[in-house]
């Protein structure tokens, strides 16, 4: 992928930082995994520009070197390919550990189930091994899965979950789970100052497309400017709740400025829901595609319905989504438009 002006990402960074007040950001040192994939790497974005110190770590076995590559001049960015299971992480001092890393697309956890495990509790093992040793803020970046196919719509953070435990998503679900407690583990037996999100269905610019890496939206977006058909799983009346980068941007670091967050989890996603198809048929009239709509079997475990309760969030954060679905998209859909 050739870099391009990416004014769109440069806009919404520029609305971020009225957004958000930097002041707590100057000269911390942060250490982000998963600095080189989709959300980490506006992390890296936004924390450099606010005069943080980001040291990015990412394999790269899903993070692009394109989204950080702006970045790779500047001195207060430093980038490691390291694998977080395998890899000691001794270093200098931080103020911040964010752990992003992880495979989340479900075509390409199920594809990589041990690695996706093992880096959500080795990995986590490890960050939080070294978050102790530096007394340093640990954000878990979790995610709507740890609900598995609900039963609640739309679900606070104190429901349990009804997941499948040997199910073909059951490596993210289980893995994120175990990531949770390891971290409530260490919240209650060092008193670590643990912050955790469980995040629904976040889209925007550099939310990959492409082969296994790909999930409904920006698949639909990919086929839709491509001219290709536009592949439904199941009868697409499943519905999801989309949420835009930046919001889900400001949270994490109004997350990493809010105290009354230690220990604690919050839905971050955006409690309005839509049906695949109903996106699939936005992506059509937005792009003003001729691409029909194809239905496929819908894969097992997939859950019916998404939507959070998002009261925590606004009571302790004093965050709701800002961005619609339809200007977050017409963004996304420029972005792809641009890049191709």
């Amino acid at each position: 992928m050739k870099p391009f002006n990416d004014k769109i990402v440069k806009n919404d960074l520029e609305t971020l930082h009225k957004d958000v007040a930097t002041d707590e950001f100057v000269g911390k040192r942060f250490l982000i995994t998963g600095g080189a994939g989709f959300l980490g790497s506006w992390l890296c974005d936004f924390l450099t520009e606010a005069d943080g110190m980001v040291e990015c770590v990412d394999d790269l076995s899903t993070g692009m070197n394109v989204n950080i590559d702006h970045l790779t001049n500047q001195k207060k960015f430093q980038f490691r390919k390291i694998d977080v299971t395998q890899t000691n992480l001794n270093a200098s001092h931080y103020d911040a550990i964010l752990h992003l890393a992880s495979h989340a697309s479900p075509d390409e956890y199920q594809k990589h189930p041990i690695e996706t495990l093992t880096v959500n509790s080795h990995g986590t093992q490890n960050l939080l091994e070294l978050a102790r040793k530096n007394d340093a803020i640990f954000f878990y970046s979790s995610t709507s899965e740890v609900y598995g196919d609900p039963t609640i719509i739309p679900t606070p953070e104190s429901y349990w979950g009804n997941v499948s435990s040997i199910g073909p998503r059951s490596c993210y679900d289980e893995g994120k789970r175990f990531s949770e407690a390891l971290c409530m583990a260490y919240h209650r037996t060092y008193e670590l100052d643990v912050r955790m999100i469980r995040i629904f269905n976040t889209y925007g610019p550099r939310l990959r497309s492409d082969g296994f890496y790909g999930r409904a939206l920006s698949r639909f977006i990919d086929q839709a400017l491509s001219s290709k058909e536009i592949t439904v799983y199941g009868d697409g009346k499943q519905t999801r709740s989309f949420c835009y980068v930046t919001d889900t941007i400001r949270a994490i670091l109004l997350i990493l400025k809010t105290s009354r967050m230690k220990g604690e989890v919050a839905n971050i996603g955006n409690p309005n829901e839509i049906t695949i198809l109903e996106l699939a048929k936005k992506v059509q009239e937005i792009t003003q595609t001729h691409s029909k709509i194809t239905f496929y079997p819908r894969p097992i475990d997939d859950p019916q319905r998404r939507s959070p309760v998002i009261t925590r969030a606004r009571e302790i954060l004093g965050w709701s989504p800002a961005v619609s679905l339809d200007v977050g998209l017409r963004k996304t859909i420029e972005w792809f438009r641009l890049k191709k």
